[in-house]
């Protein structure tokens, strides 16, 4: 599973960079806030989907404002918080990286196994990291 990862992970790195101009992490990072109904989210929010500790989150965050894809917002629930929020040049991008995100995904992954055995692992692997999740609380 982890050489797996790592080759299919490396590849989609390279190709993002390569092609995109941008690492995968900020692929992500847009991808988390356009499938907000908001399309923004608490910094900490943020943090936690990325698997990040805060401050690595603010720090990519902060390369993010510089590039123009991300603004923030003070939290209009509470003066304390901050919200990252996509820009329009953030949802242009997300929407040319995706694709070639998705065509490197089935090329580096989905060309090497048929739909049953991706339907069969995408159930262990969810099923995995929901017990795991259940596990922390």
């Amino acid at each position: 599973m982890l050489n797996a990862h790592a080759e299919v992970v490396g590849r989609l790195t390279r190709e993002m960079k390569d092609q995109m101009g941008i690492p995968l992490t900020w692929y992500e990072v847009l991808l988390i806030l356009y499938e907000s109904p908001t399309k923004s989210r608490r910094m900490h929010e943020l943090a936690e989907a990325r698997v990040l500790s805060r401050s690595a989150a603010t720090r990519l965050v902060d390369r993010m404002v510089r590039a123009g894809l991300v603004d923030r917002t003070d939290s209009a629930v509470d003066g304390r918080g901050t919200n990252v929020v996509m820009t329009e040049e953030g949802v242009a991008l997300l929407r040319r990286a995706g694709r070639l995100h998705l065509d490197g995904i089935a090329r580096h992954f989905g060309d090497f196994v048929t739909e049953e055995e991706a339907e069969v692992l995408a159930g262990v692997l969810w099923r995995v990291a929901e017990k795991l999740r259940s596990a922390e609380m």
